[in-house]
């Protein structure tokens, strides 16, 4: 079996932090509200992180950048081991106010990296809050 990683972005003020499904009791949970939030500004409110103008301020009026590598140091040691111990689940998650700017960013870049670094990992992205932007619709 792969080992099936499950992206998440969510919101701390409307759905919490995601259930683990997988029986594991859950995986890594990041807090993105300690970067600057795109949308308060008007611009940005309407848009996600999926949208290039809220992705190039978060990359370049934000600690975002610095924030994915430290986050993509810490998933890869995990999956790493748990490729080589045959894990079968890893959950990541990602909040923010909203579950709509840096949540939604991080979860998209992460699931670029896992991709690219681990491509015999299995990666599922979903948007908690944001169901239109997964790449499976959610029920």
């Amino acid at each position: 079996m792969p080992l099936n990683i499950e992206i998440h972005s969510f919101s701390y003020k409307i759905g919490g932090i995601p259930k683990d499904s997988s029986g594991n009791g859950g995986g890594f949970t990041f807090d993105c509200r300690g970067i600057l939030n795109p949308g308060r500004i008007d611009e940005y409110k309407p848009q996600t992180g999926c949208d290039l103008p809220v992705q190039e301020f978060l990359e370049n009026k934000t600690e975002m950048p610095k924030f994915l590598s430290l986050v993509q140091g810490i998933v890869s040691i995990n999956i790493n081991n748990y490729l080589d111990r045959g894990f079968e689940h890893l959950q990541i998650n990602f909040g923010c106010t909203g579950g709509r700017h840096r949540s939604v960013y991080c979860a998209e870049k992460t699931a670029e990296f896992v991709r690219a670094k681990f491509p015999q990992a299995a990666v599922k992205l979903i948007h908690d809050e944001q169901p239109q932007l997964c790449e499976v619709q959610q029920p």
